[in-house]
C-alpha cells in the first residue's frame, strides 16, 4: 500500500500535496489502499482463470470423466443427409430370430394350403422345407413347496416330548439352490437392490421373501462361490498379459469393517477369459500387490497410476487412450501448449491408424515396428521441448501444467511401446474399463455397500458374472451348483476355462 501511496503522490507537485488538508490526504491513502487490494484481486482472479476455464471445458475426451458428464449433445456429430430411406438397403443381408431346433419345441403343428392360389386346384403333398413360425411363451410359474412336517410325541414311560428333526440333506434356511441362485443373479447380474429382488421373487415366481432373507441367500450365495473366485485370483496372478484398473467405491462401516470410514477402491484385473475382481479400503501400491500377486511376472497395462510403479517398465504397457486425453488437454490450452498439444495429438493419431491396419491385416507387425520409430522420435521431442521450460515450483500457469505433465510422462515413455513389439499386447486398457463400467453402475444406483461382507459379495459376484460370461456359461447354473455343493459339503465348480 505504501509504494502505491507513494506513485500517487509523486503525481502530485509537493507544494500542492503540503497545502492538502489533512481529510483529503487521508482520503487520498484510503483509496490508495482500496486501489491496492482490488489490483491484487485482480491478479489473483486472472491466475485462476485458466484453471477454471480447464475445468469448465473438461470432458470425457479431456479427462478421466465419464461420458454420462459430458453436457448434452456433446461428441455427437450431425450426420449429413445421405436422402435413403431409413431401415435396410437394397443388397443388405436382412437379419432373422433365431429358431429354436425341433427337439426344443413343445408341439409342432403342420399347416398344408387345400387349394391353388392361382387355379384352384386341390393340392396333396408334403413340403421337405416348409416355412417354420415359432410361437414361444413363459408357462405360468409356481413355486415346489416341500413342507417337512416335524411332530413332537410325549413318552408313555417318563412323560418327555421328543420332536423329530430334519433330515440332514435339508436346509434349515428354508429356500432351495435354485432360489438361493436367482437371488444372487438378480443382485449381481441386474444389480438389484434387496427390495428389488424381494419385489421380482414375488412378481415372477410368487416367492415371498423378507428383506433379512434376501440378505442371508446373497451371502450364502457369495460363500458358496468364495473357493472358485480365489481360484480365479490365482489364475490371474499367474498369466502372460494382464489388463488392471481401479474406481472408488463407497463402503460404510455398520458392521466395524471400516472403523475410519476410508474411501473404499474397486479393483478389477482382466485376462481374455477369466476377471477378478477386489474391494480394497486403499488405492496404494499394496493392494495392488495383492490384487496381481507379489511375484507378478506378466505384463500389465494400466493407465499412470503409481500404485502400478512396483512393475518393471520394461514389463508394462501404458493406456494409450489416457495419453491421448492428456494431449487433447494440453492441446486446450493456450499458447505454446496448444501448439505442442496438436503436434502431440497428430502424432498419437497417426499410430492408431498403424495400429487398426495391423489389426485388419493389412499391415505387418514388423513394417509397424520400423513405422513407429519415427512416430516415437517425435512424440519424445514435443516431450522433451515442453520439460525443458523454466517453471517454479508452485507455478499454477497453464504452461506449467504442460511442463510437469511432459516430464512425468518423459520418466514413463519406455512404457508406451510393448504393443508394438509384443503380440497379445494392446495400446489401450479398454478391456479393464469396460469390465468396472458394471460396477460404476452398481455403485450409482446402490450407494456403495454397508457392511463389509456387502463389498465381498459384490467383488465376488462381479468375478462370477463377468467371467462366465466371457466364456459364453450359464451363470444361475454355476452359482446353483455352487450352493448345491457346499451344502453338502463338496467343492465349488470352477470358473476357469476348460482346457481342450
Amino acid at each position: 500500500m505504501e509504494q502505491k501511496l507513494a506513485s500517487i503522490i509523486e503525481q502530485i507537485p509537493p507544494d500542492d500535496w503540503e497545502k492538502t488538508p489533512a481529510s483529503v490526504k487521508k482520503m487520498v491513502e484510503s483509496m490508495a489502499q482500496r486501489i491496492d487490494t482490488l489490483e491484487q484481486q485482480a491478479h489473483s482472479l486472472l491466475e485462476a482463470q485458466p484453471q477454471l476455464v480447464e475445468k469448465v471445458n473438461q470432458t470425457s475426451k479431456n479427462s478421466s470423466s465419464p461420458p454420462s458428464s459430458d453436457p448434452p449433445g456433446f461428441g455427437h456429430k450431425s450426420q449429413k443427409k445421405t436422402g435413403k430411406k431409413r431401415g435396410g438397403q437394397p443388397g443388405h443381408e436382412g437379419k432373422s430370430r433365431n429358431l429354436y431346433p425341433l427337439e426344443k419345441c413343445t408341439s409342432v403343428i403342420e399347416h398344408h394350403p387345400v387349394k391353388c392360389s392361382c387355379c384352384g386346384e386341390s393340392l396333396f403333398g408334403e413340403d421337405t422345407d416348409p416355412y417354420r413360425h415359432q410361437i414361444v411363451e413363459i408357462p405360468p410359474i409356481e413355486p415346489i413347496v416341500i413342507e417337512h412336517r416335524l411332530h413332537k410325541l410325549t413318552c408313555k414311560r417318563c412323560g418327555s416330548s421328543t420332536r423329530a428333526k430334519l433330515p440332514t440333506d435339508v436346509n434349515p434356511s428354508g429356500y432351495g439352490v435354485r432360489v438361493v441362485g436367482t437371488v444372487a443373479l438378480l443382485s449381481g447380474l441386474y444389480r438389484h437392490s434387496h427390495r428389488m429382488v424381494q419385489s421380482a421373487l414375488a412378481d415372477l415366481f410368487g416367492i415371498s421373501m423378507s428383506l433379512g432373507t434376501v440378505n442371508k441367500l446373497r451371502l450364502e450365495a457369495s460363500n458358496a462361490v468364495a473357493d472358485c473366485v480365489d481360484e480365479a485370483h490365482l489364475y490371474i496372478q499367474q498369466q502372460e498379459v494382464v489388463a488392471a484398473d481401479e474406481t472408488g467405491f463407497n463402503q460404510a462401516n455398520i458392521d466395524g469393517g471400516n472403523p475410519q470410514n476410508r474411501q473404499a477402491w474397486l479393483w478389477v484385473a482382466v485376462t481374455p477369459l477369466v476377471t477378478f475382481f477386489e474391494i480394497a479400503l486403499t488405492r496404494c501400491t499394496q493392494a495392488a500387490k495383492n490384487l496381481l500377486g507379489e511375484n507378478f511376472a506378466g505384463i500389465l497395462t494400466s493407465d499412470r497410476h503409481g500404485g502400478y510403479n512396483w512393475v518393471n517398465m520394461e514389463r508394462r504397457q501404458l493406456c494409450w487412450a489416457h495419453l491421448k486425453r492428456e494431449f487433447i488437454k494440453i492441446s486446450e490450452r493456450p499458447g505454446i501448449s496448444q501448439e505442442l498439444g496438436t503436434q502431440l495429438v497428430e502424432q498419437q493419431e497417426k499410430l492408431f491408424e498403424l495400429w487398426q491396419r495391423v489389426r485388419d491385416g493389412t499391415l505387418a507387425r514388423s513394417d509397424l515396428v520400423e513405422l513407429v520409430k519415427d512416430i516415437r522420435y517425435q512424440i519424445i521431442l514435443l516431450l522433451q521441448q515442453a520439460a525443458d521450460y523454466e517453471i517454479t515450483s508452485r507455478e499454477k500457469t497453464p504452461l506449467a501444467k504442460t511442463v510437469r505433465t511432459c516430464r512425468q510422462l518423459l520418466k514413463i515413455e519406455g512404457a508406451m511401446w510393448l504393443f508394438v513389439t509384443t503380440t497379445g499386447v494392446e495400446p489401450t486398457n479398454n478391456a479393464a474399463e469396460r469390465a468396472i463400467r458394471p460396477a460404476v453402475i452398481w455403485r450409482r444406483t446402490s450407494f456403495g455397500s454397508q457392511t463389509q461382507a456387502g463389498s465381498t459379495f459384490v467383488a465376488r459376484m462381479l468375478t462370477v458374472v463377468t467371467t462366465l460370461k466371457s466364456q459364453e456359461r450359464n451363470i444361475l447354473e454355476l452359482i446353483t451348483i455352487a450352493v448345491k455343493s457346499a451344502r453338502e459339503g463338496k467343492s465349488a465348480p470352477s470358473l476357469l476355462p476348460e482346457v481342450s
